[in-house]
């Protein structure tokens, strides 16, 4: 087994991949994983339960609805699924700064603080008691009170008043994503100290994605490199060093054996680093991630390294899926039948 191969088998374990966790919740799932992105809804309610047998995707969306799991922008300015919990601390620690990178985007969209507060104001008047609103119609909302929602105003609002700590994503209502307030969907969220944060969220990435770099770590929490090395100085972690650079990783943690995944988009696999060439060779990178256009594409993964990609053809009772291989198609019979189960439809390859 070579250097390159090594990590990612070890990934695989220590992401509940390979090694997957048969009877764990979707919330345990996603506490282990700390943050999973999920811009792709139907890619992340899978890449939950691939790391669980017996989790539905019925069950990934009702842990969402009772709030057992959450959705919002905890960090680098992209979707994530994390446990209730978590949300408060990660916010704090990664805020202040994605605020201010984001000064130019506002001013491009013509937003002042002032319309921001005030859309703040307008979705606590319109959601406080436990109530909801689809994206829909709090944007018709500020509409009606004189904040313009057209372009990319709305989303922007959206997202700065997640990013603060007001908005979370909350049940889906049918097809549509809803919005309520943090502080009563997550009335009782962890308060930790700045070291305290950084310790445990180093700890729990490297645990959980290792083996990484500090590299890794930054980028993926929206941290500077100073705060992962701190977070790194006060976490219990094992090492490796691989071509002289150093990989932090759990204690006792062994490669995961030989197999075969359908891995959705924006899998932890490949989303979790910054430095993904252990498992997507440079030649393939614009196959996953046609254009360079940030939207990556579901992969097939052979022993840790992507050997193709694979697209979801839905019918009316029954899904088909289409292998794309880089070379020779290999064998899918297992996950094609997890994939099946956890959408409880028959499964079978185009």
């Amino acid at each position: 087994m070579d250097a390159r191969e090594r990590l990612s088998r070890l990934r695989l374990g220590a992401q509940w991949i390979a090694r997957p966790r048969p009877g764990a919740s979707a919330a345990e799932v996603v506490r282990h994983l700390t943050a999973m992105q999920a811009q792709d809804f139907a890619g992340a309610k899978w890449s939950v339960g691939l790391r669980a047998p017996g989790l539905t995707d019925h069950d990934v969306e009702r842990a969402l609805a009772t709030g057992q799991i959450v959705r919002s922008w905890p960090m680098r300015g992209t979707l994530h699924l994390v446990a209730p919990e978590d949300l408060g601390w990660m916010l704090a620690l990664t805020t202040p700064r994605l605020m201010r990178g984001a000064t130019t985007r506002r001013l491009n969209l013509g937003l002042t603080d002032a319309d921001i507060e005030r859309a703040r104001e307008l979705a606590v008047e319109h959601l406080e008691g436990g109530r909801v609103l689809s994206r829909d119609d709090i944007q018709a909302m500020w509409n009606e009170h004189g904040i313009e929602t057209t372009g990319q105003r709305g989303y922007h609002l959206l997202w700065s008043l997640s990013q603060t700590g007001t908005l979370v994503f909350g049940p889906v209502d049918g097809k549509k994503q809803t919005f309520t307030l943090l502080n009563e969907w997550v009335p009782s969220p962890r308060t930790l100290e700045v070291d305290e944060s950084l310790g445990e969220w180093a700890e729990r990435y490297f645990t959980s994605h290792g083996p990484a770099t500090v590299r890794d770590f930054a980028w993926w929490a929206s941290l500077t490199l100073t705060e992962a090395r701190r977070g790194v100085a006060l976490a219990d972690l094992a090492t490796m060093e691989v071509d002289e650079t150093t990989y932090y990783l759990a204690h006792d943690l062994e490669p995961a054996p030989r197999s075969v995944q359908l891995l959705p988009g924006f899998d932890e696999f490949i989303l979790g680093y910054q430095d993904r060439t252990a498992a997507l060779a440079t030649e393939h990178f614009a196959t996953v991630v046609p254009g360079n256009n940030g939207i990556f594409q579901p992969t097939i993964v052979v022993n840790g390294e992507v050997v193709g990609t694979w697209r979801r053809m839905p019918k009316t009772k029954r899904v088909d899926v289409q292998l794309l291989p880089f070379g020779v198609a290999p064998v899918v019979d297992k996950p094609l039948a997890a994939y099946g189960r956890f959408l409880g439809l028959p499964t079978e390859v185009a």
